[in-house]
This record gives structure tokens, C-alpha cells and sequence, in this order.
């Protein structure tokens, strides 16, 4: 049975540090020529004409820690509002 203080342990996606690191690491990987993410969305946006499901996989995996960075941001400024 766990524990209250295993309970209330912080969730690292809640922590600057951890999504900071993971949007430079995992968000720009590989860095040269040009990062996946920027790559994957500019196909997007020019109509994801030939794209396959590893292409969308790719998108996911390498897009997930700026919609996290995305998050924690709205959650910061809410906070930072909502005490004003």
C-alpha cells in the first residue's frame, strides 16, 4: 500500500527544469539539418501529402515536449493572473 508521502510525490511534468530539458533534447532532435518537429509541421501545413504513419509518429513523439512547454506556460500565467 502506498504510502501519503508516495502519494504526493510531484509530478516532473508539472516541473520547469524536467519539460525545459526534454523541449531542447527531444523537441529539436536531430539538430542538423534542421530539428524533426519544424520539419514535420511545415509538411503539415503544406497539406502532409505523402505522409505515412511513421511520419505521424515522428510528429507525436517529437512534438509532445512543446505542447508540454505549451502547458506549463498556460498554467503558469493562469496562476500568476488568477493571484492578481
Amino acid at each position: 500500500m502506498a504510502t501519503k508521502e508516495e502519494i504526493k510525490q510531484p509530478n516532473p511534468l508539472n516541473n520547469w527544469g524536467t519539460v525545459i530539458i526534454l523541449t531542447m533534447t527531444l523537441g529539436l532532435m536531430p539538430f542538423f539539418p534542421e530539428p524533426h518537429f519544424f520539419g514535420k509541421v511545415r509538411w503539415v501545413m503544406g497539406g502532409a501529402v505523402g505522409m505515412k504513419l511513421i511520419d505521424w509518429g515522428d510528429l507525436i513523439l517529437h512534438g509532445f515536449p512543446w505542447v508540454l512547454l505549451a502547458r506549463l506556460s498556460v498554467i503558469t500565467l493562469r496562476k500568476k493572473f488568477a493571484k492578481a
